[in-house]
């Protein structure tokens, strides 16, 4: 197996898809987001798995049961699996983001350039991995 090995930080700083799965492991998935201004990534909660989220561009904020978490470029989040959570952009430029979901939760090679595609798609992790 060789594993995902790159330079993240330009990755996620060049991504303009909404969602673009990256690496699928078995017990790791890694995604790259983009979230246009005024825009977010819709209210959600992942029973079992926990999210970890790096932001590389931009200002917004991380809803967590209701809390609202100012975050920028270099912050780091962790929404633990159950937890009520939203990313929203409050900025004027995109918000560039990569975040690890344990277990995966998307299908591996999802591509979802805008965020109405993503919400008209019903995809899920289907047991699939990168290798």
């Amino acid at each position: 197996m060789k594993g995902f090995v790159d330079n993240i930080e330009l990755l996620t700083e060049e991504n303009n898809n909404f969602r673009q799965v990256l690496y699928t492991g078995k017990n790791l998935q890694l995604v790259l987001m983009a979230i246009k201004p005024g825009e977010d990534i819709g209210e959600e909660v992942h029973d079992g798995h926990d999210q970890f989220f790096r932001f590389e561009t931009g200002v917004g904020e991380v809803w967590i049961d209701g809390v609202a978490n100012a975050v920028k470029a270099d912050d780091g989040v962790i929404v633990p699996a159950g937890a009520k959570h939203n990313v929203v952009n409050t900025g004027t430029e995109p918000l560039r983001l990569y975040t690890i979901y344990g277990p995966p939760e998307h299908m591996d090679g999802t591509l979802h350039p805008t965020k109405a595609e993503a919400e008209a798609s019903d995809e899920h992790f289907d047991g699939k991995t990168t290798e």
